[in-house]
Order: structure tokens, then sequence, then C-alpha cells
């Protein structure tokens, strides 16, 4: 019995040896936006308060 031939994860079609996982480059850049534009998320604890201050006001916020 053969393996199961592998599937671009953004469309399904089969995926090619140049652009593995992905089917083309058009695929594999678009994986990489939703990764840069935070279209994709890795779960993990929450962040805590000083953390969360310095994201919401930024470093330059007179409130530091």
């Amino acid at each position: 019995m053969s393996p199961k031939p592998a599937t671009c994860p953004i469309c399904s079609a089969p995926s090619r040896p140049e652009s593995r996982p992905f089917c083309s480059a058009a695929c594999r850049d678009r994986d990489l936006l939703q990764w840069l534009g935070e279209g994709y998320r890795v779960a993990g604890p929450p962040a805590d308060d000083m953390q969360q201050k310095n994201r919401d006001e930024g470093l330059d916020s007179p409130f530091d």
C-alpha cells in the first residue's frame, strides 16, 4: 500500500517538492503573511499586566 500523497495545507492541492509542504510559492507566501499579520496564534499563558501595559502604551509612554 503506497503512502497518501501530501497535500497543501492552504488549498489542499498536491504538494510539490520545491515548495513542500505547499503546492506553490504563492501558497507558501500566503502562509507566511498569515504568520506576519498575526492571523495565526500559538496558545500560551496569559501575559502579565506589565507586558500588556508595555504593549498597549509603548515604551515611550509617559506612564513608564
